[in-house]
């Protein structure tokens, strides 16, 4: 997965004139903060900023209830918001044939014009696979194919977008693609970016670049080992398709705290790796080498295109925010201070195109089969073989890891630990002896249809019932009445006016 070309590339074809013009639409925002609109509170995150004096330039938020959104527009005026989208599987070659496919556009595009956002950001990942579901992203399998059905993808989105989303301006938002993390492990044929490469040339897309997530790569392609991270990211972004680049992020990374019980298997056994075992982390305090990497991308002569440069501070503390962003906004001030922050003269509305052809239907099974694969390794039901998967002793370590250690973790942990949801269950389910690592058995026990909107929260909590409901059908009713009582609460953290209302 190492950068082989060391020219420098600049996007092509018929769709970069195409992104070119969209871009033209979109004003300068400058530094800013990617948020999550509950934790922290965006009132309280924005007072702490203005009694530092540091107000970010724009604010970037996550997809959440229309309600939230409309809250957070009226919080900030007329200050610049961005969106940040999730749900559009685009990685997936049955996206298209999924049945809330049209219902994810429109409520994308209603969000967005609440937000009145220059762009959607969307990560180039998956949280559904082949029938599997997972909480944290998965990045795409990096070969030509899967480029192809990306690029596909975004076209369609962004066409749906221009008939169904007219911002004020008389524009519409951007898509952009985000460069996912690697969480231990990557699988494909070719480079990352050269695979983004693919599909810029394929599609007028924006792009946005997570340096933590570049750093990922580094460490998780077994790049380190090769090279120093000066030369990876020179290398990297000669290949990567820089004048596509919208927005940067930088977030914070961390060891997971899953992490002591690989330490504790290997006693020691991984001496051979120089470098710390960082994934994303937005809560975690930013490392100065991110900083470094970023002084480094921004020197590049291909980043034509940057409008917006931002932290992702989403679960973060406050105080570590406004600290982070006060030095944030020291050394990068200058960055855009010559250019202006006003609206822009919007050519005429050109919509996207879909003159490419449709990928065939044996490509959509070669890669659906591939996609299936690629989550039955990640399940644990057969072997990384194959031209996907490297054989390198090392990233087959990193994928067990992901497997064994991280992947149970995440199911019984992300977006609430199973424990202290499920407190009274839980505690029956170990009186008779019966362990939680059975969920995880029970989570990946067979492929299931998408029922609809993607909610790790709520699916996790619909889960457990039908496992309690297997392994001791006697508890059924109690984990029934704590997964309603769980339901009420996550709707009123929500929407606690319409919950008021009701009551």
């Amino acid at each position: 997965m190492i950068v082989g070309k060391r020219e420098m590339m600049a996007s092509s074809g018929p769709y970069h004139g195409e992104f070119l013009r969209r871009i033209e639409t979109i004003p300068t925002h400058g530094l800013g903060l990617s948020v999550d609109i509950y934790d922290p509170d965006i009132a309280s995150l924005r007072r702490s900023l203005q009694e530092r004096q540091v107000s970010p330039a724009f604010l970037e938020v996550f997809r959440t209830t229309p309600m939230a959104l409309a809250s957070a527009r009226k919080e900030v005026g007329n200050g610049l918001l961005t969106y940040h989208g999730e749900g559009l599987w685009l990685t997936q070659p049955e996206m298209v044939d999924s049945t809330t496919f049209k219902q994810e556009i429109a409520a994308t595009a209603e969000q967005l014009m609440i937000v009145q956002s220059a762009w959607v950001n969307h990560e180039c990942a998956t949280k559904y696979l082949a029938g599997y579901y997972f909480g944290t992203y998965l990045p795409p399998l990096y070969t030509p194919l899967s480029a192809q059905v990306v690029a596909d993808n975004t076209r369609l989105i962004q066409h749906l977008l221009d008939q169904q989303c007219r911002l004020a301006n008389g524009s519409t938002p951007l898509v952009l693609l985000e460069m996912p993390p690697l969480t231990y492990f990557v699988a494909g044929t070719m480079s990352i970016p050269r695979f983004f490469q693919l599909v810029s040339e394929q599609a007028p897309c924006g792009l946005v670049l997570d340096v933590g997530h570049l750093w990922t790569v580094f460490r998780y392609s077994g790049a380190y080992r090769a090279m120093s991270l000066t030369r990876f990211v020179e290398e990297f972004l000669n290949e990567f398709p820089m004048d596509r680049v919208v927005e940067i992020h930088v977030a914070g990374l961390a060891v997971h705290a899953s992490h002591r019980i690989l330490d504790s298997r290997l006693k020691g056994g991984r001496g051979e790796d120089t470098l710390p075992a960082w994934i994303d982390a937005h809560a975690a305090p930013i490392p100065p080498v991110l900083f470094e990497m970023l002084d480094q991308i921004l020197c590049h002569p291909q980043l034509t295109s940057l409008k917006g440069l931002a932290l992702e501070v989403d679960t973060k503390p406050i105080e570590l925010i406004v600290n982070e962003f006060a030095q944030f906004s020291r050394r990068y001030e200058a960055l855009f201070s010559p250019q202006g922050n006003g609206a822009q003269t919007v050519p005429e509305f050109e919509p996207c195109s879909l003159s490419e052809e449709p990928r065939s239907i044996s490509d959509m099974q070669t890669l659906g089969v591939a996609y299936d694969r690629y989550a039955q390794v990640l399940a644990g039901k057969t072997e990384p073989v194959g031209p996907e998967w490297s054989q390198d002793q090392a990233s087959i370590q990193n994928l067990d890891y992901y497997r064994s250690v991280y992947l149970p973790y995440e199911i019984l942990h992300w977006g609430g630990k199973v424990e202290d949801m499920f407190v009274e269950s839980c505690r029956r389910l170990s009186a008779r002896d019966l362990s939680l690592d059975g969920f995880v058995t029970f989570w990946f026990s067979e492929p299931r249809p998408f029922p609809g909107t993607y909610d790790f929260f709520l699916l996790k909590v619909e889960r457990f019932v039908e496992f309690v409901h297997q392994v001791a059908p006697e508890l059924r009713g109690i984990a029934e009445r704590e997964a309603e009582e769980l339901r009420c609460a996550y709707r009123f953290a929500n929407e606690p006016n319409v919950l008021l209302y009701e009551g």
